[in-house]
């Protein structure tokens, strides 16, 4: 009875205490054992303000997403995802000259691989071997050549055989081409449409900021009665600037400055209103051109590459040139701006500095602007009795059927003024024993002692005058005049050259070297072949040459050791 009695009092208590706590929040008061009321919702904003505000939202493209997710958790941003994009190309193999005696390419005057492949070894990193082009890395330093003689063809021809330091007993041959520069009070006026990504993926330093300084440094190259146009392209594509003349450099300035990144990419429909503003300001003998700055991330409108690549092509056919300024890395397209450039009579550069751009805007405007010939081939044809087997270090895209060098309906590549191309095969002598295929039992190599023996090759090159339907043929016979008993007596820009090769083979795994080859050889062979280095490049090169090779054991270092 008194344990009941004890409990009945018990509970009484606590429900006297629950009366007195409702009571306090009643009347406003608190302690430590209250929980304070939440305050009443705002009240929702006028009809007019919640339009505005939903009207805004949607504009930018955010309201369905900040309607439907959550708030993110806070966390640290991830590093930007690796999507350059490379085409994947198989390296020229090893050809034997009794089976296929004749080689033929499109020259190549692009820079784009050189400048790319420097940007991955300064950030400490190999570069993907797709991305090492080693035509344009060798194309990518004057070798002054010698100028064409005075009223003969626009081209001088070197060809230089020499030992290989590659691999004991083979050679290389070297053919150095040299286009004829032009008098700078003598040039053609220029009718430059400018057509500059401003999507979202432009928005870092090193892109669009970077675009517009180096155009401002190509603008002060031009002459007055140049003409400029601009257009744009993001979500959709848009004229930024009629024709201006260079003269009002102020207003070309201003409409540059005015240049904002955001939003998709139609690269696609930017081109075509790109060609048509170039065919709107069209001149009759000048040079008219459009200039694409972009990281070639297209994703709205065309883009297709194949349909890229055809409009391109059937814009070549009016007359107007084709430049391609690569920006950025992360989602650097090279893949798609190497085949617009390579279709629509282009060139493709690759921007990463200051430094770069001035190099190619400036110091090398007139061959990146005034082309002295269009669709320029290549064909050599080596003699089985002299050469056993060949193979071109490089050119793998580039590469054209035997028949189309005749053919003056396929396009090829075009030569700007004063600019040079280098093409270097790596041949074997016959009966060496560095050969890398043994011969036919049954084939013709026992006639081949009946054929021209005094001539190594026979090289041709073909060419259009700008504007011209009909090819020019040119030809050199390669013979022991053209032959050095040692690399140390071959000319300058053969050692040079002969060392951008090498470093192009090595960076894409050094399988067409000797063991015994080493990035030291490299560095030595150009520090003897530096010779004038009036900005540096070539010194920055024998640098780049101790950045792969720290990068190449540092790679070594971080792959997994083999299970056991």
């Amino acid at each position: 009875m008194r344990n009941r009695t004890l409990g009945l009092i018990m509970a009484s208590a606590a429900a006297a205490a629950l009366l007195t706590g409702c009571a306090n929040e009643a009347s406003g008061s608190s302690d430590e054992t209250t929980a304070e009321i939440p305050a009443p919702p705002a009240p929702p904003p006028p009809p007019q303000a919640e339009a505005r505000q939903q009207k805004e939202m949607a504009a930018s493209g955010a309201m369905d997403a900040y309607a439907a997710a959550p708030p993110p958790p806070m966390m640290m941003a991830p590093e930007p995802e690796f999507r350059d994009k490379y085409e994947d190309v198989d390296p020229n193999p090893v050809k034997l000259t009794s089976e296929e005696p004749v080689s033929t390419f499109s020259i190549d005057v692009d820079t784009a691989s050189y400048a790319n492949v420097r940007r991955f070894l300064k950030s400490g990193v190999l570069p993907p071997k797709d991305a090492v082009r080693i035509e344009e890395m060798v194309n990518y330093f004057d070798y002054t050549y010698p100028q064409p003689e005075a009223g003969a063809d626009p081209f001088a021809t070197y060809v230089t055989l020499a030992p290989s330091p590659f691999a004991e007993g083979r050679q290389l041959m070297q053919i150095g081409i040299q286009g004829r520069d032009i008098d700078r009070d003598a040039r053609p006026p220029v009718n430059l449409t400018l057509l500059v990504d401003v999507s979202g993926s432009m928005h870092s330093e090193d892109k669009l900021p970077l675009a517009k300084q180096a155009l401002k440094l190509m603008l002060d190259q031009m002459d007055p009665a140049d003409t400029i146009s601009i257009a744009v392209y993001a979500g959709a594509a848009g004229e930024v600037l009629a024709p201006t003349p260079v003269s009002e450099k102020r207003k070309i300035y201003a409409a540059l400055e005015n240049l904002r990144a955001g939003g998709s990419t139609a690269g696609g429909e930017g081109l075509r209103l790109a060609y048509s503003l170039a065919e709107q300001g069209l001149k009759k003998d000048a040079v008219n051109r459009v200039m694409l700055l972009t990281d070639g991330d297209f994703n709205v409108g065309i883009t297709d590459s194949e349909q890229l690549e055809d409009f391109v092509s059937r814009k070549r056919e009016s007359g107007i040139y084709l430049s391609v300024l690569g920006f950025g890395r992360g989602n650097y397209n090279d893949a798609l701006m190497q085949k617009i450039a390579q279709t629509g009579n282009g060139t493709a550069a690759y921007v990463d500095t200051l430094s770069e751009a001035r190099k190619v805007l400036a110091d090398d405007l007139g061959g990146n602007l005034f082309p002295i010939a269009d669709d320029v081939k290549i064909q050599v044809e080596f003699n089985p009795a002299r050469i056993a087997e060949y193979r071109l270090i490089g050119y793998e895209t580039r590469m054209l059927d035997r028949a189309d060098f005749n053919n003056d309906k396929v396009d090829a590549g075009d030569i700007g003024a004063g600019t040079s191309v280098t093409a270097i095969y790596d041949i074997t002598p016959v009966g060496s024993a560095a050969a890398q295929i043994d011969p036919l039992r049954y084939g013709d190599a026992a006639n081949a002692s009946d054929r021209k023996s005094g001539e190594y090759a026979f090289v041709k090159l073909r060419y259009k005058p700008p504007g011209a339907p009909d090819s020019i043929l040119l030809t050199h016979a390669v013979t022991d005049s053209d032959k050095v008993d040692s690399l140390d007596a071959a000319p300058q820009w053969v050692r040079f050259a002969t060392a951008v090769a090498g470093f192009g083979e090595m960076l894409r795994g050094g399988e067409d070297l000797g063991a015994g080859f080493s990035w030291k050889d490299i560095r030595d062979l150009a520090a003897g072949a530096k010779g004038k280095d009036e900005f540096g490049y070539r010194a920055e090169f024998i640098e780049l040459t101790r950045l792969a090779e720290t990068a190449e054991a540092q790679a070594a270092l971080n792959r997994p050791a083999p299970e056991q």
